[in-house]
């Protein structure tokens, strides 16, 4: 008998609906704290609302895929979380962008040292994107829940 096959990296359909919970809450997160339409990039690690280590990434600071592969484990020991997310808020279309690439190689790469798994998406004011898998999730206008 064939094995089933596994997924392979990234988020395919169905997302569980909590992690579908937290990536909403990323997004919510993002729009309602940076207004402006021109910002830095930043990479978080952790659980939207709950402990987060972050990291802005400032174009002028020049990094390769080693470094980012580090500072991304750094941000997974200080985030403190037994599984957490990866994500990049950055301002722009909801669309794969060069960061978004290389950001999400160097977590895998820093995911697969430490043996976990990686979630790691790209977020703007109106939605998430896997940059893996292609898939996202989109807002027109994204709302706290009461």
């Amino acid at each position: 008998m064939a094995a089933t096959p596994r997924p392979g990296p990234g988020l395919h359909e169905p997302v569980p609906p909590p992690l579908l919970r937290l990536l909403r809450r990323a997004v919510l997160d993002h729009a309602l704290s940076e207004h402006r339409r021109r910002h830095v990039a930043i990479v978080h690690v952790g659980t939207p609302g709950g402990p987060t280590a972050v990291l802005p990434v400032r174009p002028e600071e020049p990094t390769d895929h080693a470094l980012r592969a580090d500072l991304i484990a750094a941000l997974v020991r200080r985030a403190g979380t037994t599984a957490p997310l990866v994500w990049l808020t950055r301002p722009g279309e909801l669309v794969e962008q060069d960061a978004d690439v290389a950001w999400a190689a160097a977590a895998g790469q820093a995911f697969a040292e430490a043996g976990r798994r990686l979630v790691f998406v790209a977020v703007t004011r109106h939605g998430w994107l896997d940059p893996l898998t292609g898939l996202s999730r989109r807002w027109v206008r994204i709302r706290a829940r009461q």
